[in-house]
């Protein structure tokens, strides 16, 4: 790889955007494709693919001819508004997924070092914290608070910035007023429709570390579903 284009790849993946190296095989060239520009690429279709599949491989150009496409996309993180019984358990098994894991809550009672040991704690209210670490659709978003002044704001944020997965603890009840509130911030039934509310596959758990895993594995789930449907398009 030429130096002037591992120095843009590693700009890329230091601001977490995802980029695509094309390699002709004949001849080994190269060329970067960041993901902003993939629309205006004459293999727009074939590198959405790729990307939206997390998955390097094989291509044609517009002459048939083969190219091989690296796919650089930024690790999924997790952001877990509610310094809770349930983010305290989440903690290890995010790690032991391989998950980066930030925790927001403007409670600092509860957002503490000693409660979450290996963990970044930011103990601010979610527009500020959110504002200044920035998401992205490579950002999973777990609003836990069940307090709409600090959930609702984390919530409008993770949908603006089109967020990988958004969800929101509470019962239907608590999220059909949730609903009508983002509705009255001027989201439509379409983007509302992202959160998982109740948050967590439904696997009857009732303590935090059960809810912790319930939430753990929907994420990775939906995850997975939109890799493999992307990768079934390709």
């Amino acid at each position: 790889m030429r130096l002037d284009t591992l120095s843009t790849l590693n700009t890329e993946r230091a601001a977490r955007r995802p980029a695509l190296v094309v390699t002709d095989p004949a001849d080994g060239s190269q060329r970067l494709v960041r993901g902003a520009e993939i629309d205006a690429d004459p293999l727009a279709e074939a590198l959405r693919k790729r990307l939206a599949s997390d998955a390097s491989g094989l291509i044609e150009d517009v002459e048939g001819r083969p190219l091989f496409v690296a796919v650089h996309a930024p690790p999924l993180r997790l952001v877990a508004v509610g310094a809770v019984h349930i983010t305290q358990a989440l903690a290890p098994m995010a790690g032991q997924l391989g998950l980066d894991l930030t925790v927001i809550d403007p409670r600092t009672a509860f957002a503490t070092p000693e409660r979450f040991p290996g963990v970044p704690v930011i103990a601010e209210w979610p527009d500020a914290a959110l504002e200044r670490i920035g998401l992205d659709a490579y950002t999973a978003l777990l609003a836990l608070t069940h307090d709409p002044k600090i959930d609702d704001p984390a919530l409008t944020a993770a949908l603006r910035a089109e967020c990988a997965y958004v969800g929101a603890l509470g019962s239907r009840k608590t999220h059909a007023r949730r609903v009508e509130r983002l509705r009255e911030a001027g989201f439509d039934q379409e983007k509302i429709a992202r959160i998982h509310a109740p948050i967590g596959l439904d696997i009857g758990a009732v303590s935090p570390a059960e809810i912790a895993l319930a939430i753990l594995a929907q994420v990775v789930a939906t995850l997975r579903r939109e890799r493999i449907a992307a990768r079934a398009g390709a």
